[in-house]
């Protein structure tokens, strides 16, 4: 089979594609990598979510690195990815390798590769690392491990602790004591995931829903959006807790509930936090954001003469600017988001510290921050949806939308256009919208983003309809 990263990591379905036979087909040619780059002496960290069989995957991974002289550190319980990511960065190590579908369903599981500066791999990393693959195969190249047992006596792999020295970092990074003297009454949702545990430990009287081990993760994907967060909308909504905050499986990503008991998105999110980092804890740089991203991040860099860079979608790419530029803040419509001063990472449990950081410096909800910034801006809605379409028709859609030609959508006239990742289309008052063919399922995308939800519905309505779907 060909093995191909996605926007984080190779991921595939637990003994279908992904199984130990190609995990150790990808894990032989990272190390090879490792010791191509001169980067196999500083060792290699190793984490692993709660998912079925991985931690597992990650022993054979360590069995794999010991093979091939590479000393490993292998997490000793499960970790969230950002605490596995600042492991690699605080250890020097030569890169990480997380074992985590991320929020795919249950019976995903996948390989995430993290650089030596602690964050996900750049696309250049990843097509070597495809390329490699490939070759090896093709050559017949064998798999060299050894058994963990052999490999922990000789000291080539070593357990470490992940969650200690990661919240020490967070605790440098946000003030614990003052989100603990404001007695904000919130609600986590880690979803089964990783991120268990971490919030109440850092807050405590923060409750925890969802907290225990279970690979199934409900019986629904481990995903922080709408559809999902059910229970911790109502729990809001009920007046016990003033705000939900969720992770998906891995804590890399956030979702939030407000204290209207509503869905808060990683668009708002993004905006609140953006602010609260410019103007009450003053941290400066430049602003990153993904081809599909709420234009409030646009025009929140304008209010503060702030330079905005737009990249395609995946947070790998805003990494890659993040260490090219002075980047204050980076962020996707998925949930990812990164800050300045921290790693060039998602981190989804420092970002719900920094919400409760924002709400106890302001003594406002999360609503009224937005609106806040809104009242200022102007008010945006956003939807995004999410269509079957059999691949041969994606094909025959992407060749007809590059071809050009489209003047306007729904009696709206397009003034600009922009097909770096996808097909955005803009119109003369800011609202635009976005038709995206996933690049390795048989989905097509929809997304938009106009000052009423009418006129998003309008325009995602016309986009069904340029698509035939």
């Amino acid at each position: 089979m060909q093995i191909q990263f996605g926007t984080d990591g190779w991921r595939g379905v637990i003994a279908d594609t992904f199984t130990f036979d190609n995990l150790s087909l990808v894990a032989q040619a990272t190390m090879d990598y490792l010791h191509k780059e001169g980067l196999a002496a500083k060792g290699l960290v190793i984490g692993y979510d709660r998912r079925f069989l991985s931690r597992e995957f990650a022993e054979r991974v360590a069995g794999i690195a010991a093979g091939n002289g590479i000393k490993s550190w292998l997490s000793e319980g499960y970790a969230p990815t950002p605490a596995v990511s600042w492991a690699v960065h605080e250890r020097c190590a030569g890169a990480g390798v997380m074992i985590t579908a991320s929020h795919n369903p249950p019976r995903y599981n996948g390989f995430k590769v993290k650089e030596a500066f602690g964050g996900s791999a750049r696309p250049s990393t990843t097509k070597i690392l495809e390329r490699m693959v490939a070759e090896n195969m093709a050559a017949s190249r064998p798999v060299l491990a050894m058994p963990l047992t052999e490999a922990l006596e000789s000291g080539l792999v070593q357990l470490f602790d992940a969650s200690t020295p990661y919240l020490a970092q967070l605790g440098r990074y946000v003030d614990l004591e003052l989100i603990r003297s404001a007695g904000i009454k919130a609600v986590v949702d880690p979803m089964f995931g990783a991120g268990c545990g971490f919030l109440p430990q850092l807050i405590p009287g923060i409750t925890e829903i969802h907290g225990t081990e279970n690979p199934s993760f409900g019986g629904r994907p481990p995903e922080p959006i709408a559809e999902h967060l059910g229970e911790l909308s109502g729990l809001v909504a009920g007046g016990e807790f003033q705000v939900g905050l969720a992770l998906d499986g891995d804590a890399d990503r956030i979702g939030a509930i407000d204290e209207r008991g509503e869905f808060f998105s990683s668009h708002r999110i993004f905006t609140v936090l953006l602010r609260h980092l410019y103007e009450r804890k003053g941290v400066r740089g430049g602003v990153v954001k993904t081809v599909s991203t709420t234009r409030m991040i646009d025009l929140l860099a304008e209010k503060f003469g702030l330079e905005l860079y737009e990249t395609p979608i995946g947070f790998k790419h805003i990494c890659e600017t993040m260490l090219e530029h002075d980047i204050l803040m980076g962020g996707e419509e998925s949930g990812g988001l990164g800050v300045k001063g921290h790693i060039p990472e998602r981190d989804g449990i420092l970002m719900a510290l920094l919400l409760l950081e924002a709400m106890a410096m302001s003594g406002k909800g999360l609503w009224a921050l937005l609106e806040e910034t809104m009242d200022e801006i102007g008010h945006f809605h956003y939807a995004r949806i999410d269509l079957q379409i059999e691949n041969d028709a994606k094909k025959q859609l992407m060749e007809r939308l590059s071809a050009g030609g489209i003047a306007s959508i729904a009696g709206f006239e397009v003034a600009q256009h922009n097909f770096s990742d996808g097909f955005k289309y803009i119109f003369a008052d800011g609202s635009w919208l976005l038709i995206r063919p996933s690049g390795t399922e048989p989905v097509l995308r929809l997304y938009s983003e106009a000052g009423d939800p009418a006129r998003v519905a309008l325009l995602l309505e016309a986009a069904r309809g340029i698509a035939g779907v």
